[in-house]
């Protein structure tokens, strides 16, 4: 009796959130590193994109990014820019070919691309059926 009791006293905490890490690395020292020490981290096809140079617009956005004020948006078209701790915490504006989707960067992004959290397809949905339609298809049961 005396150790059913003792195991209904312990509490476990279930709800306890791991803090985030890349590669073994924190938020906190990602953040303290320069692009170049970053790039070591990345997968062989991100740090490939920054070690043959970034083009004049990536490192237009990447000043941009730098320089935003807190809650500032930045506005790209650069789908293909790769999410680095500069981003960390910045609201970005990314073109989808319509509209400009705003993202809001966090740590699990790292290393992925803009376009990736900016969709360039609309999901379909089907509705009744349209002008054109054979007779039988037109035929909607009333449940």
């Amino acid at each position: 009796m005396v150790r059913r009791a003792a195991r209904r006293k312990k509490k476990i905490d279930i709800g306890a959130k791991k803090e985030f890490a890349y590669r073994g690395l924190t938020v906190e020292e990602m953040q303290g590193m320069s692009l170049d020490e970053f790039l070591d981290y990345l997968p062989a096809r991100q740090r490939r994109s920054f070690t043959r140079g970034l083009t004049r617009g990536q490192n237009k956005l990447l000043q941009d990014v730098r320089n935003a004020a807190k809650g500032q948006v930045v506005r790209t078209h650069l789908r293909d820019m790769v999410i680095v701790p500069d981003f960390f915490g910045k609201h970005i504006a990314v073109y989808d070919g319509k509209e400009f989707v705003d993202v809001h960067v966090t740590p699990e992004m790292v290393g992925h691309y803009l376009g990736e959290f900016a969709l360039t397809r609309k999901q379909v949905k089907h509705a009744g059926p349209g002008v054109g339609a054979t007779r039988g298809s037109k035929y909607l049961p009333l449940k």
